[in-house]
């Protein structure tokens, strides 16, 4: 008999911003490739630790709309389909992305196994975590709501406990019911939790039956069941991507699937996990968590270091040195630069506050944005002016479009480009250029097979990215979307 489908529930939600300045609200921490462990990402790693599960499925991802051409550029690059990629119009927690997530994969009938993950997780052992998903397959094929409980390594006070409601045996995997949630403890109550034995931490990895999620959801709070089926029914389809419909979806009660269920159903079970899990909440857990040299420092990117002990050194681009430093976390990027104590590295919250609060664009975005077609970075402006440096990928092309206020010269350095200008189209070729006059109708494209790299130089009154009439686009974005060119 064939294996009970396993469907993998990716969830791409949260802005990760306790790694500023790397991770950013338009590119959270879980598209960075964070573990030192070759170029793949936290999205990626979620996936690509799944080969080998028995009956695995093609994977469904749930996404804020914002990130949905990363999240598909990035399943591009490992070959892998989704089953579908939903986009949420707003954050409402896990459960109703939980509750979307069975509904979907019972929309024809069937009643697979899902499996549900945060796509910022980091996990060291994916062989010890494929091991335990198996380990949980038979109580969730009987119809239990199995959680991945985290072995703990210290009392942390930084994570919500599972209490299981006997013991573990030491070094076995298999679940045993839940006899409560606990939040997050004061130290010494984390340190008398972990001396029953019967404590792990909660890290919201989930395994089920949709049907056996859905009916404790209905029981439950079924108001998150009838808003998500609303916005299902109502669902557009936008190319690969399903967009939840906005009114309905908003209406969803905001609340965490452990809310919503895991602390009332008796349904649920513990499975303990021991797998160096991290959530990488924070520079000093990815110091942690990374392999360290003898010095105790880890070193990415363009960093030379002497003398330095047990520091986080990483470079984007400039090159990084460190000199006799201890305990330091330095990131350097395109447009800020983080100088730490290790021990203080948590309060980047309060900083990425006060830049939103002053409206400074170093608190969302980084200089290089992505796009469908591609992505540009910022590179100097002043009064009237700006400097972009554009690379469009083989194949694809930037939206028909005209601006009201200000006119670009494209200066080709890579590759060859096409350029539509009013209806009449042009080869440039590299260390050639094109002039776009203000209220002409525009597109760039790349025809060929390598990218398209150039420098665009604008000039006007006014630069802002909503200065945007769009005509035309593949992608199927609106003219009022800011930042989406």
């Amino acid at each position: 008999m064939a294996a009970t489908p396993l469907i993998p529930v990716i969830l791409c939600g949260g802005t990760g911003t306790r790694l500023w300045p790397l991770s950013r609200a338009s590119y959270p921490k879980q598209y960075w490739p964070l573990s030192g462990d070759g170029d793949a990402t936290l999205l990626q790693q979620t996936q690509q630790r799944l080969e080998g599960l028995e009956g695995l499925a093609a994977p469904l991802l749930i996404c804020n709309e914002d990130h949905r051409f990363i999240v598909a550029e990035q399943m591009r690059q490992l070959g892998i389909e989704p089953n579908a990629i939903l986009l949420e119009p707003m954050g409402r927690n896990t459960a109703p992305a939980v509750t979307v997530a069975a509904l979907q994969a019972t929309a024809d009938g069937d009643d697979p196994l899902l499996l549900v993950l945060a796509a910022d997780h980091l996990i060291r052992n994916a062989e010890q975590f494929r091991a335990a998903v198996a380990a949980g397959r038979p109580a969730a094929e009987a119809g239990r709501l199995v959680t991945f409980g985290i072995v703990p390594t210290a009392p942390e006070t930084g994570y919500g406990y599972i209490e299981a409601a006997q013991d573990f045996n030491a070094g076995e995997l298999r679940d045993v019911p839940i006899a409560r949630f606990v939040e997050k403890p004061d130290q010494a109550t984390a340190e008398q939790f972990l001396a029953t034995g019967r404590f792990t931490w909660n890290s919201g990895m989930f395994l089920f039956r949709a049907s056996a999620m859905l009916a404790e959801l209905d029981r439950l709070n079924p108001e998150v069941v009838s808003c998500c089926r609303a916005a299902l029914e109502q669902d557009t389809a936008d190319l690969e991507f399903l967009r939840l419909e906005r009114e309905a979806f908003a209406k969803c009660p905001n609340v965490a699937i452990d809310v919503a269920v895991m602390e009332k159903t008796k349904l649920g079970s513990v499975l303990p996990l021991d797998a160096g899990w991290s959530d990488v909440g924070s520079w000093s857990a990815l110091w942690e968590t990374s392999d360290r040299d003898g010095d105790g420092n880890v070193l990415q990117g363009r960093v030379i270091s002497q003398g330095s002990r047990n520091c986080y050194l990483r470079s984007e681009h400039r090159l990084v040195v460190g000199l006799g430093v201890e305990n330091l976390v330095v990131v350097e990027t395109d447009d800020a630069v983080l100088i730490a104590d290790r021990s203080q590295a948590q309060a980047i919250k309060t900083v990425v506050k006060q830049l939103e609060a002053d409206g400074s664009p170093e608190g969302k975005a980084h200089r290089k944005i992505y796009r469908p077609w591609g992505h540009y970075t910022g590179v100097t402006e002043g009064e009237r002016w700006q400097v972009k440096r554009i690379s469009v990928k083989p194949g694809a092309s930037l939206s028909l479009q005209m601006h009201h206020h200000r006119a670009e010269h494209w200066v080709v350095v890579k590759g060859t480009a096409l350029v539509e200008r009013d209806g009449s189209e042009q080869l440039v070729g590299e260390n050639q250029s094109t002039y776009i006059p203000m209220g002409c109708q525009h597109r760039l494209s790349n025809p060929g097979r390598i990218a398209v790299e150039l420098i665009e130089v604008q000039s006007g009154e006014y630069l802002g990215e909503d200065d945007i009439v769009r005509f035309e686009d593949r992608y199927g974005r609106s003219d009022l979307s800011l930042l989406q060119n």
